[in-house]
């Protein structure tokens, strides 16, 4: 008799814990209310009675609230054969925005809890409120144009210590993210105390047009619990720390009217080429030829394809051009290098036309023309030797900083005149061409020695023109009116622009500005335009060569602003002259080189 008592209580008992009672009730509870702005609200639904662990539906606090990861447990009790079961979901809500928000009825199977307002207030960083952890968002522009880059900057502020922690990236709609380098860590003090930071930056490169949203980084920490009465055990209490950025709005702006070649919006571009020994060769012989364009700000997919142009005389063989992105200086810098093998057919002298890639100056919001300057090119009947003068070995040519012409390289110290644009592997080595019958060679040991040289001017112009950078110089009201003054043609804004850079030795602008002067001097005239290509504006071009050699070259300069301003002033009263007595004339169908 005990035996089938036993056996039936415990058939009941058991069938009492399988049994799931309808959900009686449900409940909605919040940690801290007010709260700032870039703190997490902990959200616990507690469902009484037998749920299923996926109705919990978030969606409805997505308009208020950025939700975070969801935790879901379940608990069964038995009380003197009363059975009794929670199942309860805990979310993470950080707001969108300051103001009262009210946190809607929760519904679990029918069943709802009662509606919860919320304050989100400012986030305060006074003496007063001592604040352990929060983070911080900065971006260099608020306002870009389509595939330009941003500089966005994350500072994590650490007051103590953590057990571990996680930072997430930024967020943005139709835009490209990438880390740039490492984190950074150092202290600082803030509002009186000292933090440990850890800074964290990013390149984003929008892919769409329009208003946007930067939504700040989630940073998630598990520290030791405060007041812990725990004395003893291998195991210390932790609490859950949540902190967010704060958001960043940006407009970007579409590609300017009047664009009519592939976009390519970058503080500087260059295309270089590497050529052979001399311009003398040989029929039937190959002529190895790379030309390389090279960006800041941009990713590899944003670069033209290289355009290539030769006289009917000559087979061609091209290479599948390669493209690559890194980053060097919290900059990313993309290269697009293009391979062509070159056979001349028949002997003569033959012009190679010049390679001008277009692209658009994000700091003067104009047009500008990375050029290869057109050469000639001899080419000797096969049973001659090419002239001893023309094996000398010569460096690759370039088109200067500020789309400096090659016709200055005269006036610009060696050292200056031979850099190339060579970092973190973006150039490899030259490619030289092979001697055929038996012909002498260059030595290895002054084709090792020149490659060194040309990467060594190649990191060293780079690395200079990245540290002017960083100086970050106004140019606010001088690219606003350089950018005027080329719309609308008016040589006096032009003039006036000119002058104010000249004045302040700002010497980023001074080119740039010339440019646009000059551009209204002689608006026949395409492309890059030299002073001396003009005998009216001849007498500026010592001064400007003097001025790239400040920038470029560690060798002393005699650049002075005054001079230069004299001497502009003297071109533009003898153009006016001319202008006056109708003497003004086209450009030279060949400009000076």
């Amino acid at each position: 008799m005990k035996a089938i008592l036993f056996t039936t209580t415990l058939f009941l008992l058991l069938r009492s814990m399988v049994v799931l009672a309808d959900v009686t009730s449900v409940e909605a509870t919040i940690d801290k209310n007010p709260v700032m702005l870039d703190e997490a609200i902990r959200l616990t639904v507690v469902a009484n009675g037998g749920a299923d662990r996926e109705s919990f539906d978030s969606s409805i606090l997505l308009k208020d609230f950025v939700v975070g990861r969801t935790s879901v447990s379940s608990q069964t009790s038995i009380v003197n054969f009363d059975t009794k079961k929670t199942t309860t979901w805990t979310t993470t809500l950080f707001p969108r925005k300051e103001g009262t928000f009210t946190i809607p009825a929760i519904s679990i199977e029918g069943k709802q809890s009662a509606p919860m307002s919320v304050n989100v207030i400012p986030v305060q960083q006074s003496e007063n409120v001592a604040r352990d952890y929060f983070v911080t968002t900065s971006i260099d522009l608020k306002e870009a144009y389509l595939n330009q880059q941003l500089f966005y900057t994350i500072k994590l502020h650490l007051a103590t210590n953590i057990e571990r922690g996680s930072l997430q990236s930024p967020t943005m709609q139709n835009a490209e993210i990438k880390q740039l380098g490492d984190d950074k860590q150092y202290t600082d003090i803030v509002n009186g105390r000292r933090y440990q930071i850890i800074e964290r930056q990013f390149a984003i490169v929008p892919q769409a047009s329009g208003e946007f949203t930067i939504r700040g980084p989630v940073f998630t920490a598990e520290v030791a619990a405060a007041n812990t009465n725990q004395r003893f055990g291998l195991f210390n209490r932790t609490q859950q720390v949540n902190r967010v950025g704060p958001d960043i709005t940006v407009n970007i702006k579409p590609i300017p009217a009047g664009i009519d070649y592939p976009w390519l919006p970058t503080e500087l571009a260059r295309v270089d080429e590497e050529w052979p020994q001399g311009d003398a060769f040989v029929v039937g012989e190959p002529i190895t030829r790379v030309v390389t364009l090279t960006a800041l700000g941009v990713v590899e997919e944003q670069l033209p394809e290289i355009p290539e142009f030769y006289p009917p005389h000559f087979k061609l063989y091209p290479d599948q051009s390669s493209t690559t992105t890194v980053e060097k200086d919290s900059t990313l810098i993309a290269q697009r290098k293009s391979s062509l093998a070159v056979i001349p057919t028949q002997a003569g002298s033959f012009v190679l036309p010049e390679v001008t890639i277009p692209w658009f100056n994000t700091l003067t919001e104009q047009t500008e023309y990375a050029t290869i300057p057109a050469r000639t090119v001899t080419v000797q009947p096969a049973n001659v030797q090419p002239d001893a003068g023309a094996t000398s070995p010569s460096m690759p040519t370039q088109s200067g900083f500020d789309n400096q012409s090659a016709s200055n390289a005269s006036s610009i110290p060696a050292n200056q005149a031979s850099q190339t644009e060579s970092d973190s592997g973006l150039n490899s080595e030259s490619q030289n061409s092979v001697a055929n019958n038996g012909e002498a060679q260059t030595p290895h040991y002054l084709t090792w020695l020149f490659a060194a040289l040309w990467v060594i001017t190649a990191i060293a112009w780079i690395a200079t023109y990245l540290m002017q950078r960083k100086q970050k110089p106004d140019y606010t009201a001088t690219s606003a009116n350089t950018f005027s003054a080329a719309n609308s043609g008016d040589e006096a804004a032009a003039f006036k622009s000119l002058m104010a850079s000249v004045k302040a030795s700002n010497t980023l602008a001074i080119a740039p500005a010339l440019q646009t002067w000059l551009k209204c001097l002689y608006p026949n005239q395409r492309g890059f335009i030299n002073p001396s290509d003009h005998g009216a504006t001849s007498e500026i071009q010592p001064h400007l060569n003097a001025l790239q050699q400040t920038r470029f070259s560690q060798s002393k300069s005699n650049w002075k602003p005054e001079s230069m301003q004299s001497a502009i002033k003297k071109a533009r009263d003898t153009w006016l002259r001319n202008k006056k007595s109708g003497k003004n004339t086209l450009t030279n169908l060949y400009p000076s080189t």
